[in-house]
């Protein structure tokens, strides 16, 4: 479960992490009380479940309480990444001398926690190159200590003051992840700001993330549930069923997480751009696919794939889905089927009836729905 920045910082500064002045507003009028409250010039910060809201232009500033509403009646109802903004956070505008990167994560691969750090910090991890990023393994009997903390920061070229506050920090950060089961905490960017001079430089978390492991939710009762996905994800999610909004054209439906994501993988490979990722799961009845088939037509794709690859699915069930769609409401858009599996010559031959040709090599349904979407792009 991921939380929004401003219920992570909640977290960081009630573990002594410092944060900038600021909270929460639901409305352009509450904006407008915060900015007074906190002293312009102020940032206002759309609070969604994803990352890269300033390059979206969900981060925008204020240098009096007026101008801050304005700025919070135009972003409030936006739609920024797939998701309606409906509050934003309201702090102080931050005086930057430098911006760092600092994080704990999952390593699955070494099964232990893993500090993160970086002196490129404003950027996202993920783009900023290997030779620049601290990566220190904790073993997580015995935590991260504070000389290994202060050790990753020395690789970090920090001195004094903002060295020894930021060592500080990393320790702290560490124990919010063993503390909250996090798969992931960080801070990006970990501002370092001039303060009152030397030796008094300020270290604050500009930004904050948190995610929690949903299966540890029940020791974290008192954390606020947020409901993360777009509006079309968590209709997909009523039906039962595993769906991620994708930039392409073609939808797709498998069965089976791995069944969806090498489907993706296939279509990247004959040039095609997948539209979504949706797992149907085993043993799903017709009535809920024949729903995911709606959804997915509601899209407005150039072409739709479904790949089935039957056991505890039944091809016949997959069948009368389709069927089900297209009898009642039609299928506008050209529909390729790889079915193969349980009830395989029966799913096949009503989809024969109807007209429907069915594959059993992924490669070929793969190449046909990409000729049908209009090529590799």
């Amino acid at each position: 479960m991921k939380l929004y920045e401003h219920l992570a910082k909640e977290v960081f500064a009630k573990n002594g992490i410092p944060t900038p002045p600021g909270r929460v507003a639901m409305n352009p009028d509450e904006v407008a009380a915060v900015a007074k409250e906190v002293g312009a010039p102020v940032a206002i910060k759309a609070q969604i479940l994803a990352g890269g809201r300033g390059k979206a232009g969900g981060i925008k500033f204020a240098d009096n309480p007026e101008q801050a509403r304005a700025v919070a009646k135009e972003m409030f109802g936006a739609d920024l990444k797939g998701f309606k903004i409906d509050r934003l956070l309201v702090e102080k505008k931050l005086k930057i001398e430098n911006e760092l990167y600092v994080g704990v994560a999952v390593d699955a691969a070494a099964k232990q926690p893993l500090l993160i750090a970086s002196a490129s910090g404003g950027m996202s991890i993920e783009e900023v190159p290997e030779k620049d990023i601290v990566k220190r393994p904790v073993d997580v009997t015995w935590g991260l200590y504070p000389y290994a903390a202060r050790e990753a920061v020395q690789r970090l070229g920090l001195t004094g003051t903002p060295a020894k506050k930021v060592a500080d920090i990393m320790v702290r950060l560490y124990q919010i992840f063993r503390a909250y089961d996090a798969e992931l905490v960080e801070i990006n960017p970990l501002i370092i700001s001039a303060g009152a001079g030397p030796g008094q430089e300020e270290v604050i978390a500009a930004d904050g993330r948190l995610n929690v492991d949903d299966y540890a939710l029940f020791r974290h009762k008192d954390l606020p549930t947020t409901d993360e996905g777009t509006a079309l994800e968590k209709r997909v999610k009523a039906i039962g069923l595993a769906y991620v909004e994708l930039d392409g054209d073609i939808a797709v439906m498998a069965n089976g997480a791995g069944m969806a994501m090498a489907t993706l993988d296939i279509l990247s490979r004959y040039g095609g751009r997948p539209a979504n990722f949706l797992d149907a799961g085993g043993g799903a009845s017709s009535e809920p696919m024949a729903q995911a088939i709606d959804v997915l037509l509601s899209t407005k794709p150039t072409a739709m794939l479904i790949n089935i690859f039957g056991g505890i699915t039944r091809c016949d069930e997959v069948a009368k889905a389709i069927l089900s769609v297209k009898n009642s409401r039609g299928i506008p858009v050209p529909l390729v089927v790889r079915l193969v599996g349980t009830n395989e010559a029966e799913g096949v031959r009503l989809l024969k009836e109807a007209g429907i040709s069915a594959y059993r090599s992924l490669d070929e349904a793969a190449a046909k729905v990409v000729a049908a979407a209009g090529g590799a792009k």
